[in-house]
């Protein structure tokens, strides 16, 4: 079953078209990425399936009720952490999330939460005492008060250092064990490949395409780098063939392959037979970015 179901969607500002004919679904317990650069339309989306904006048309259908017209029985079935939100300075973590938690007739447990996010130790503290990256700590908890059935989350590790990031990430992950579908925008595709079920891809107000980090790296069609170095230029010589001429700059080789697996079997027979070691060894596939990036590019292309 999906919580999210989107057809044809269109939204317009003037004469700009943001969002263009727009269908996607997002199911039960998913976390589902949308990327796009600025000014693809993502922000409206969102806030369309918020049921913040309204639509020209097309079909949207969250949590089985239309978003326009859920009204507060519908928002307070959702979470939303935004990108950048504004807090009451005086008030202490505690006091925040126990009033937010207080505004749903389904809640969690304010102190759970804060532990839930990693501020136990600043529960006391105020909001204007936080860091950065521990007021986007206290934004998920705010959007985790009502304990939501879908949680949207807009660039939610903006302002994290990698530490904090992983920490995120393994929330989401849990909050998605606990049955929680997740939207989520951001610009991190590396966070995009680590948690998302399945990504959309837009730009210009368009879907390019659907389909998990794994499915989109595929349909790339993107060479895998092969990578290594020998300890010295001479034990170069010999090198088998391979399916593409290799860059070689002293003794340090790289392979741009369409055929990774022969050629790494191929070189790595050829280094035993030679008996030279092959110092970092790497095979590196395309990433989700690398995908993300010559669709989009493509799409600029053809417009």
């Amino acid at each position: 079953m999906a919580t999210i179901a989107v057809h044809e969607l269109t939204r317009a500002y003037g004469p700009v078209l943001a969002v263009d004919r727009v269908s996607f679904t997002v199911g039960d317990g998913e976390i589902f990425a949308l990327l796009g650069p600025n000014g693809a339309g993502k922000t409206t989306i969102v806030e369309i399936l918020e049921g913040y904006r309204t639509r020209d048309s097309g079909v949207v259908e969250v949590l089985g009720c239309d978003p326009a017209s859920g009204g507060s029985a519908y928002r307070a079935r959702i979470g939303v952490v935004l990108q950048s939100a504004g807090f009451e300075e005086e008030f202490t973590v505690r006091e925040l999330v126990r009033l937010q938690c207080a505004l749903y007739p389904r809640r969690h447990d304010a102190d759970e939460l804060i532990d839930l996010v990693g501020l136990a130790d600043k529960r006391t503290t105020r909001v204007k005492g936080l860091s950065g990256g521990q007021r986007r700590r206290l934004d998920l908890a705010l959007g985790l008060a009502g304990a939501p059935e879908l949680l949207f989350l807009d660039e939610p590790t903006t302002g994290f250092d990698p530490a904090a990031r992983r920490h995120a990430w393994e929330l989401v992950a849990r909050l998605r064990g606990l049955g929680t579908t997740i939207l989520l925008t951001t610009h991190y595709l590396e966070e995009a490949q680590h948690l998302a079920d399945r990504v959309g891809v837009l730009r210009s107000g368009r879907l390019l395409t659907v389909g998990t980090p794994d499915e989109l790296r595929a349909g790339s069609r993107l060479p895998t780098v092969i990578s290594f170095s020998v300890p010295s230029a001479r034990d170069l010589a010999g090198l088998p063939p391979l399916s593409a001429p290799p860059q070689i700059d002293g003794d340090h080789v790289r392979l741009v392959s369409h055929d990774p697996l022969p050629d790494t079997r191929r070189l790595t027979q050829w280094a035993s037979r030679c008996g030279t070691d092959l110092p970092d060894f790497a095979v590196s596939p395309p990433t989700l970015e690398d995908a993300y990036l010559a669709l989009t590019e493509e799409a600029a292309d053809v417009r």
